[in-house]
């Protein structure tokens, strides 16, 4: 098990999360190679389908990574998104998946280094978790 590589999807927002991610790769910071960027104009532009989608596609983690409640240029994005995100864990849980798979994360631009560590957490939880097995 201590070689499973799992593979998680990131939906970024076009703002915060891709500015600190700018930051990142300015300071020379990787992210993970298993981690899939999908940029979005706004994190609470994200469905729920958006956050089941990659798990029928076989990821086996999926993370919305976007800016702090009180600089969202869209004013509620991230709050839709965190809800949205909350419900999913619900189905999630309902359908005897780890609700741990999926998880919100607030960023500030300038934050380069957070926004490698938080891909770094996620890939650490889902590798405990392990393989996402579809039924």
């Amino acid at each position: 098990m201590n070689d499973f590589n799992p593979q998680i999807v990131a939906f970024c927002c076009s703002n915060c999360a891709s500015s600190a991610a700018n930051v990142a790769e300015g300071m020379k910071k990787a992210l993970p190679d298993n981690v899939k960027i999908i940029q979005i104009p706004c994190t609470g532009r994200v469905e729920i389908l958006h956050l089941l989608k990659p798990f029928e596609e076989g990821a086996d983690g999926v993370y919305v990574a976007g800016c702090q409640e009180d600089s969202c240029q869209y004013v509620s994005g991230i709050a839709k998104a965190t809800k949205r995100v909350t419900h999913v864990k619900k189905i999630l849980e309902e359908l005897s998946i780890e609700p741990d798979r999926l998880n919100v994360f607030n960023l500030s631009a300038g934050k380069g280094q957070e926004f490698v560590e938080v891909a770094y957490e996620m890939v650490n939880r889902v590798k405990e978790l392990g393989p996402f097995l579809q039924a």
